[in-house]
């Protein structure tokens, strides 16, 4: 049974990753896969870390791209490749474009999907945008759904979706830790190995989001300025998206201070590592806020809503939205109060076992 896996951005490879090793390991499925490259440099390193080289690679990235032109030149492309490949079975992961454009091109194909990571919701519709569409949309176009969790699952029975399709895995981020993080390990950023890990509390940050661009942006690098000026024992590691908008607010409002480090994107095993060293993480990443909690570090959420309900319902997670008195006080008690911090630390993580992408491989070949 041939397997094609498709995506198209760093968060997913970092995700389908280990799917990928799972469905080679697996005797009965043969792997094929192909990336869109929608993002290009950061795909390719964690490509790189899993030993991933690609059978088919769109290559549609482009400077200044917009969701039209990513959505139709993902379908486009994906099209002369589903023709050749003929697979049995295409897995999308997640909310990408990538996402909903190859769940799209093969349903007109007439090939059977898998939505890895189905069913998260925040029920609104430009909350992550354009994610919870896209995520939303491939669910209808699914025909096996690997949900992370029983809340996900729940989502999917009441929207309709057959329960023999819904398959609970748990998430397969929680794999991908096991080949990334050690105990010994040096960093290829040089910057990060000068921190003293021992004697200063790091947060590490990430703030990208479109819906967090411009205003809400500026309001969280101005809380995180002021949170490093009151705590000298604190330092933060705010790795900047490619983005311009991104870049350019970070670095006037971040820039030259000498306990906050502005790093590129970091490779996978780099930021793994670093967030396993950190105190705690300010992130309005999706996939940061089931990641962290297996590592025993607080998440505030940048964000004013989260399709992952399940990490705020067990404390690991905790909504701080974009305000910059929010911000500020949330991080201040966890800072400051023992007890606080612990509760939050301690927290079981709700997202797997490492085990995620065996089941789904395991479905496959069972149930497809």
């Amino acid at each position: 049974m041939k397997v094609l896996s498709i995506f198209g951005t760093r968060p997913e490879a970092i995700k389908m990753g280990p799917v990928v090793k799972a469905v080679e390991q697996t005797v009965g499925l043969t792997s094929l896969v192909c990336v869109t490259a929608q993002h290009r440099e950061m795909l390719d390193q964690v490509l790189d870390v899993f030993d991933i080289v690609p059978d088919y690679d769109l290559d549609i990235m482009q400077a200044g791209q917009t969701l039209t032109g990513i959505t139709t030149k993902a379908i486009e492309g994906l099209e002369r490749v589903l023709v050749e490949a003929s697979p049995d079975i295409v897995l999308v992961h997640g909310d990408t474009t990538t996402t909903f454009a190859g769940a799209l091109a093969a349903f007109y194909q007439k090939i059977p999907v898998g939505h890895v990571e189905a069913g998260l919701r925040t029920f609104d519709k430009y909350q992550p945008f354009p994610e919870e569409m896209n995520r939303s949309l491939t669910g209808r176009l699914a025909d096996f759904h690997f949900a992370p969790t029983e809340t996900a699952r729940q989502h999917l029975l009441n929207e309709g979706i057959a329960d023999a399709s819904i398959f609970v895995t748990g998430n397969t981020v929680i794999d991908a830790l096991s080949a990334t993080i050690s105990d010994d390990y040096c960093f290829s950023l040089n910057t990060l190995n000068t921190i003293d890990y021992d004697r200063h509390k790091v947060i590490s940050m990430t703030a990208h989001r479109r819906e967090n661009l411009g205003k809400p942006l500026e309001e969280i690098c101005e809380a995180v300025l002021e949170i490093v000026n009151t705590n000298k024992d604190v330092i933060v590691v705010y790795s900047v998206h490619l983005n311009p908008k991104v870049q350019e607010v970070a670095k006037r409002i971040l820039g030259d201070h000498e306990r906050i480090h502005l790093v590129p994107p970091l490779e996978l095993k780099d930021m793994h590592n670093l967030l396993n060293r950190s105190y705690l993480v300010l992130t309005d990443s999706g996939g940061l806020q089931e990641e962290v909690p297996s590592m025993g570090k607080p998440v505030l959420v940048l964000r004013n809503v989260t399709e992952r309900p399940e990490g705020v319902e067990a404390g690991t997670l905790k909504l701080v939205g974009t305000s910059k008195e929010k911000i500020i006080e949330t991080t201040h008690l966890l800072l400051s109060d023992k007890s606080a911090y612990d509760k939050m630390a301690t927290a079981v993580n709700p997202y797997g076992d490492g085990k995620a992408s065996q089941r789904i491989a395991e479905h496959i070949l069972n149930k497809a």
